[in-house]
């Protein structure tokens, strides 16, 4: 026995005749003629196809339905004469097919009318001469030989209805039948809607608006918006809604019509059902369902929150086996939340392509789905019906497809589908539609709090450093989190800022205030502190530079600070506080200490203030915190309380990953503010540098004692006389030039760290060093810099305490 999913899997063409059996037994289905051409879309790859009847004296043919991208794309039009010229009066006249490539076509008069490019267009007879199938395709090849075939065979599958007279009498109408005139608002109704009216037929004038009157003033808009012509478009409608009683509750209509096309001097008419559908409604109706929906989507703040109430808000009541909520971004969905969430609770086709993008093609490469939010109207399918397979599978019991309307436009869809056979209910219905118009406006307030929110989040990090440097004997981690009440951007900051001799500044700090101001500052002070400290000076130098200039500045907001520095080869620091929170230490036994540290007011508030500095020793193992209050401030707590909780989980860390020790910490923060986490474990270096100084005096002979000390220091560290004569070369140089073109005092530093000597020589005037671009025989000069640069590796300057600090680089061998 050959099962059907193995049926299936034959050559396109035999799909798309299994698709199309499928729907030829179903001919009493009101909408089997779109759902035909949809196949065309599906197997023939068609971009657009419609179907054109002849009028009742064959002298025109009028677009009778269509399904896919808009006519007006490629300059079709609703109607055309049948003794034209254009290919389908054309394809009507010969009665055979009619192709037109995209050469063809721009010489055409529909050309000027096409905003489309290129495109191919096929007519096909309808067999039965009663009409023409039109086909599009947007690819570069058109229709191949499969796609034609398949064409033939949707063409052969067209049953056109028979012509309807150009008025119906209400003696020619079942009971429960209408017929409505668009142009005029005449409508002939059978005797049973008559009686759902509780009205006569002597009473009923044949005016739509006396039946219109007797409906509830809730359900007019809807109602309305069905029945009037500005709002209809060629194919199915159906709405649920009620009409009052003499005394009791209203009772629920159900109509169902479909928009006949007008021909020549005859309207467009809205022809279908009506029936009562009180019996099968509960008497439990959802309105406190949408109200528990409406409360939900008012407090969601994000497209994540949005989706999951409305997937709490569905799923129970709809007893639906799965949900996908989307959102619409340039013609594709992109999904927001999978209920359930595990991969093998979806087709193949969703777990291999469809985790993020859905679909993942443009809305328009599905036909159903396209057709579902083009009319922007809730749309069931039931059991085994003939759709694509990504679509079946999702609910081959049943398949609900709810367009999310906001503002005029589409937000987005919701997918919902069920695995055994579903009856759909008038409640359903009801609850689906309602929740369409909460979810959808809701959608479009999350998706821009998340684009602003991301954006203000851009606009922090892009003031914090990218990335923090590698440490000399130790690893550094940081992390910063936005608040997410508000939108506002934050003042907090960190940095890590490598200084000479293997020191490194830390610093953490919070500026007043949540604004584009306060943000402003930051990066302000974070710029100060960095630039002070590079200069050298003491940490309490650096931070009353900072509140020196803060005051300058004339600005209304404070900040807070804390300043850390950390000297690697020794495992000492300095700290000092600007009306900030102290650091807090977790010491290689796992025990932890909120540091006793000095502190003084926050910056740009006093002027004439002092900033005391505060030891720290750091064993190799200590693990250095600095933190801002968000971290450890709530309503309702004392902040002496939260630092006492940051030392327990700190004490509770491994701090052997410094990544998961800070996520850690981070995870009880309340997010009412802003919070920045840095976080230093000190290993202590593997090779300690060797150093000696020595202070040169103005002197006759000061280059020639500076090179005695510098031999006897170099020979105690056990370099060679090939070394050693370059490093005196550039001793005799540095300390030449500094005695020659500065004033004050001068000394003569000496580092060796893994047969690497480094050679600075630092003095009072802040003027760098010029390399002189050339030099003539004559001159007496000069040469210095360019002797230096030429035996050291690199060499380089930095400003040093007011004055500068001359360094050179040589590579010794071993």
């Amino acid at each position: 026995m050959v099962s059907e999913g193995a049926a299936v899997r034959g050559t396109r063409t035999d799909r798309a005749e299994i698709a199309l059996e499928t729907l030829t037994g179903d001919t009493g289905a009101p909408d089997r003629l779109r759902r035909v051409l949809e196949q065309a879309l599906v197997f023939a790859g068609a971009a657009f196809a419609g179907v054109y009847t002849a009028g009742d004296d064959g002298s025109v043919l009028r677009l009778a339905e269509w399904a896919g991208l808009p006519r007006t794309l490629y300059g079709l039009r609703d109607a055309y004469p049948a003794m034209g010229r254009s290919p389908v009066a054309e394809a009507y006249g010969t009665g055979r097919p009619v192709r037109r490539g995209p050469g063809e076509l721009a010489d055409s008069p529909q050309a000027r009318r096409t905003p489309s490019q290129e495109f191919w267009l096929t007519v096909l007879p309808v067999p039965g001469g009663a009409g023409l199938l039109v086909a599009v395709s947007e690819r570069d090849d058109g229709f191949g030989p499969e796609d034609r075939a398949c064409l033939d065979l949707v063409a052969g599958a067209i049953a056109l209805p028979a012509r309807r007279p150009a008025a119906a009498d209400a003696g020619d109408l079942s009971a429960d039948a209408f017929s409505l005139a668009m142009d005029t608002g005449r409508i002939s109704v059978g005797d049973g809607i008559l009686g759902l009216f509780r009205m006569g037929r002597e009473e009923f004038d044949g005016r739509v608006e006396t039946l219109l009157g007797r409906t509830v003033p809730e359900d007019l808009p809807a109602l309305m918006s069905v029945v009037e012509a500005d709002h209809m478009s060629i194919g199915d409608r159906e709405l649920e809604f009620r009409i009052l009683q003499p005394s009791g509750p209203p009772k629920w209509l159900r109509l169902r019509g479909h928009l006949v096309p007008g021909g020549e001097g005859r309207p467009a008419r809205l022809a279908g059902t009506v029936a009562d559908v009180s019996t099968l409604r509960s008497d439990v109706t959802d309105v406190a369902r949408v109200q528990q929906l409406a409360a939900a989507l008012a407090t969601a703040g994000t497209v994540k929150d949005v989706s999951r109430a409305v997937v709490t808000a569905l799923r129970g009541p709809l007893r639906a086996d799965r949900i996908a909520l989307a959102e619409l971004e340039n013609e594709r969905l992109v999904v927001t939340v999978l209920d359930p969430p595990e991969a093998e609770s979806w087709p193949d086709l969703w777990r291999s392509e469809w985790r993020t993008e859905w679909p993942d093609a443009p809305v328009r490469a599905m036909p159903t789905l396209a057709a579902a939010l083009r009319e922007g109207r809730p749309r069931i399918w039931p059991a085994r019906s003939p759709l694509e397979p990504a679509l079946a599978e999702v609910g081959p019991g049943g398949l609900a497809i709810l367009p999310l309307p906001a503002g005029g436009r589409l937000a987005g869809a919701c997918l919902i589908g069920w695995d055994t056979p579903h009856d759909f209910g008038p409640e359903e219905r009801a609850l689906l539609t309602a929740s369409a118009g909460l979810a959808g406006e809701a959608l479009m307030r999350a998706h821009a709090f998340d684009a602003e929110h991301e954006l203000v989040g851009m606009l922090q990090r892009s003031l914090l450093p990218p990335r923090l440097p590698r440490l000399p004997g130790a690893e550094a981690v940081a992390r910063y989190l936005p608040t997410t009440e508000g939108l506002e951007v934050g003042g907090d900051w960190y940095d890590v800022i490598p200084l000479t001799d293997h020191h490194v500044a830390l610093v953490i700090g919070d500026v007043q205030g949540h604004n584009a101001s306060a943000a402003a500052l930051m990066g302000q002070m974070r710029t100060a502190l960095r630039a002070y400290a590079a200069e050298g000076h003491t940490p309490d130098v650096v931070v009353s530079h900072a509140n020196r200039l803060l005051l300058d500045m004339e600005s209304d907001l404070f900040a807070t600070c804390c300043y850390v520095d950390v000297d690697m080869e020794s495992g000492t620091a300095w700290c000092v506080r600007a009306g900030h929170l102290p650091p807090v230490l977790r010491l290689p036994d796992g025990s932890t200490r909120i540091t006793d540290t000095e502190g003084g007011p926050p910056l740009g508030v006093l002027g004439q203030t002092e900033f005391p500095m505060t030891q720290l020793s750091l064993p190799p193992g200590t693990l250095l915190a600095l933190t801002t209050d968000g971290l450890v401030e709530s309503p309702g707590a004392d902040i002496d309380d939260g630092m006492e909780r940051f030392a327990r989980d700190l004490a509770g860390s491994d701090p052997a990953d410094l990544g998961l020790v800070a996520d850690g910490l981070l995870g009880g923060a309340h997010r009412a503010d802003d919070v920045a986490l840095l976080l230093m474990r000190y290993d202590g270096m593997a090779v300690r540098p060797l150093r000696e100084s020595w202070t040169v005096w103005r002197v006759p002979e000061a280059a020639r004692h500076a090179r005695r000390f510098s031999r006897r220091v170099l020979r105690s560290w056990g370099v060679r006389d090939d070394g050693m004569d370059a490093a005196l070369l550039v001793i005799s140089e540095l300390v030449t030039n500094a005695l020659i073109h500065t004033e004050g005092p001068v000394r003569l530093d000496l580092t060796l760290v893994d047969h690497r000597l480094r050679i600075a020589v630092a003095d009072a005037s802040p003027r760098s060093p010029v390399k002189p671009t050339s030099i003539g025989w004559e001159a007496t000069g000069g040469r210095g810099i360019l002797l230096v640069e030429a035996v050291s590796s690199v060499w380089g300057t930095v400003p040093a305490s007011g004055g500068k600090l001359v360094w050179a680089d040589l590579v010794l061998e071993g």
